[in-house]
């Protein structure tokens, strides 16, 4: 596994939002109408937290990170997430809403299975999967601007 050093950084945070401050309002609109859409913050957090880790995105799964501890998310569920299958502690939604990151998240690898589509429409409705594919989709958008210019990881 490679160590990302700062100097390992092709373009820092504020550098991207000078040179690209309409895609940062897009994609920050498309975060916010999630947040608005009526899903719980803390299951979207947790869908963002293991897209970033499939990923490998430094700067996705510290941001997220921090949004996870000011939420008051579970500790455990925060260090657990990426064996989630074998954690024991996560809830059925959380638990299909997970699969459904993983298998959107890892796409161009395995199609999508049926099975985990069935489980996710059993634990929610239409409105809230549309919801969580949108979700997979912005944090997978901002994976990959962010990991690909190795954004530093956020402190705070």
């Amino acid at each position: 596994m490679t160590t990302s050093r700062l100097s390992d950084q092709r373009v820092d945070w504020t550098s991207f939002v000078k040179t690209a401050p309409g895609v940062v309002e897009a994609l920050s609109l498309l975060g916010k109408t999630i947040d608005d859409s009526g899903l719980e913050k803390q299951l979207t957090e947790l869908m963002k937290l293991r897209a970033s880790q499939l990923n490998g995105c430094a700067f996705c799964l510290q941001y997220h990170l921090n949004v996870a501890r000011k939420l008051g998310i579970e500790k455990a569920k925060i260090d657990l997430v990426a064996a989630w299958r074998d954690a024991g502690i996560f809830s059925p939604r959380e638990r299909a809403a997970l699969a459904w990151t993983e298998a959107l998240t890892l796409m161009a690898q395995h199609p999508v299975p049926e099975s985990v589509y069935a489980e996710l429409q059993a634990m929610f409705s239409a409105t809230e999967v549309t919801f969580l594919t949108v979700t997979v989709g912005a944090i997978n958008a901002w994976n990959r601007i962010a990991g690909a210019l190795k954004f530093p990881p956020p402190i705070e």
